[in-house]
């Protein structure tokens, strides 16, 4: 304490704080970073899934500050942890008026699963219809007039039986490619297979193909000719309306507001429509296969879709960033893996610069055979892979917070080791230094009381770096597995779900907020901290 009170106290301490604080990017950073790593600390009064008061039977508990067993509130006898959410809703509890609870604004910790029931979504089901695409045939003579057609009707809004001996010249531009390909068949010569797109009288395109062809005893009459639709479109006239939803309360049929299903609806035939209702009655029970239709020639691919509670689950009313797939509430895990992340940086770091200090002073202040030794076995320690060790220390030990902590500090020490090392090899060879040698002050005390002071530079201008450092090191272990043990909160474990729920977007971006603004408040802070030291603020090339 005497030490750090000297420093505070240094002119030249005072200086550089007031720099820091003209840096308002960096002095801002800081007191959102201290805020929010104070506000960590605090995570069990903001999300819990234990109340903060009880009020239960005349008398006051609380559960947040002290333990009280299952039994102290429904008298079974268990002297296990109480599930406060089903005691307050259970008949018993809610009886009696005077009975309670008051929880946290997110009335979830950060281990507890959630209940699917709790969770309210529409209770809904969207039939949609899916116009697919097109497919007929036509085989047609020598000057494009049909001879014969399976499902090319629709294509110009006829029957197959109304098309017979129209020319198709009168309803599609047919390509050159197309008409030289015909032209060859129509020779009996053997051709390959060709498509080629085309567009009709209305604008509507298609692809227009011709399968390969081997040459035959007599020459052909007709040529197949193979239609289909490259844009898929509604037949003549319809409207762009292809969603209903149902609705189990209401019990009624309405259309969705961006898209009007009512006309698609009743051009449904009434066995249609009867098949429709059952299949979405049946929706409301279980998932479903779609269901093929025709409407008028168009053939339809019906999907019923009804948003089924299934972990993760999107950000829904009492949970703003969403659930996990263990059914977490992911604001919870988030705030607490803040706690944890900051935890972690802080400790490994000063443990770090104990040691590297340390190391660093004994190698520069003693030099020679102590300094060439400790070099040496420094470059010797740092080639072992720390990777490897932590897997073999995680296997043998088991993955805890401790033992991440003690492995990776064993080598993050050794970056500082080198900068302190250099700043004892020169300020020992100061006059304050000789002088203190003269008058017979212990090593030690020049260590500590003389030169350690002036060489804190590296040590304060490092330390944010090393800390927003700490902070991503330990993200990535966990997203590899190699890091804290589940289910400790972390915001690499919810980064490691988004890979395997790719789909739940609100995993990838709001854990990777969280770590993205953490380690950029860091490195504002130690930009800011770094300027302050620098001896000359302002610098120009002359």
């Amino acid at each position: 304490m005497g030490l750090l009170n000297r420093v505070i106290k240094n002119p030249i301490t005072r200086k550089r704080l007031m720099r820091l604080k003209e840096m308002k990017r960096a002095y801002i950073s800081l007191w959102v970073i201290t805020i929010l790593y104070v506000t960590s600390f605090g995570a069990e009064l903001i999300c819990n899934d234990t109340p903060l008061y009880v009020k239960y039977q005349n008398r006051s508990y609380f559960p947040v500050f002290k333990f009280y067993p299952d039994d102290t509130f429904t008298g079974s006898g268990k002297q296990t942890r109480p599930d406060y959410h089903r005691i307050n809703n259970s008949p018993g509890f809610e009886q009696n008026p005077e009975n309670y609870m008051i929880f946290p604004p997110i009335a979830f910790g950060p281990y507890a699963s959630i209940n699917p029931d709790s969770i309210e979504v529409a209770n809904v089901v969207r039939v949609r219809f899916v116009p697919m695409p097109m497919i007929g045939t036509v085989n047609v003579r020598r000057d494009f007039s049909i001879a014969r057609s399976a499902s090319f009707g629709p294509f110009i809004g006829k029957t197959d039986k109304e098309v017979k001996n129209l020319r198709l010249t009168d309803y599609f531009d047919i390509p050159d490619t197309i008409r030289q390909a015909s032209a060859v068949r129509f020779k009996n010569e053997s051709a390959p297979a060709v498509s080629a797109a085309a567009s009709g009288v209305d604008g509507q395109e298609l692809v227009i193909s011709l399968s390969t062809y081997s040459k035959r005893k007599r020459l052909p009459k007709t040529v197949r000719l193979t239609f289909k639709e490259k844009t898929v479109r509604g037949m003549p006239g319809d409207e762009p309306a292809d969603t209903i939803e149902f609705d189990r309360e209401l019990n009624r049929i309405s259309p969705l507001p961006e898209k009007s299903g009512d006309d698609l609806w009743t051009r449904l035939t009434a066995d249609d429509q009867n098949e429709i209702l059952q299949q979405v009655q049946s929706r409301f029970l279980g998932p479903l296969d779609d269901l093929s239709l025709k409407v008028n020639g168009r053939l339809y691919a019906v999907n019923f879709y009804k948003e089924d509670i299934r972990f993760p689950f999107r950000p829904v009313k009492g949970h703003i960033l969403g659930i996990d797939g263990a059914g977490r509430d992911v604001f919870a895990r988030i705030l607490y893996g803040l706690r944890t992340s900051m935890t972690f940086g802080l400790l490994l770091v000063l443990a770090s610069m104990v040691v590297g200090i340390i190391t660093g002073a004994l190698q520069g202040y003693y030099g020679g055979v102590v300094d060439i030794t400790g070099q040496r076995l420094i470059e010797i320690w740092s080639a072992l892979p720390f990777l490897y060790i932590m897997i073999l220390m995680g296997s043998v030990y088991g993955r805890s917070f401790p033992l991440l902590l003690f492995c990776y500090g064993i080598f993050n020490w050794i970056g500082i080791s080198y900068y302190m090392r250099a700043e004892f090899l020169r300020l020992r060879q100061q006059p304050f230094v000789e002088a203190a040698k003269c008058m017979g002050i212990a090593s030690h005390k020049i260590i500590f009381k003389h030169i350690l002071p002036n060489g804190l530079v590296p040590v304060v201008t490092f330390f944010p770096f090393s800390l927003v450092g700490a902070i991503g090191a330990l993200a990535a272990l966990d997203y590899l597995g190699f890091g804290l043990p589940p289910p400790t909160p972390s915001w690499g474990e919810l980064l490691f779900q988004a890979q395997q729920f790719r789909w739940a977007w609100w995993l990838i971006l709001y854990p990777s907020l969280a770590l993205f603004t953490v380690m950029l408040l860091g490195v504002f802070v130690g930009e800011g901290i770094r300027n302050a030291y620098d001896p000359k603020q302002y610098q120009r090339l002359d």
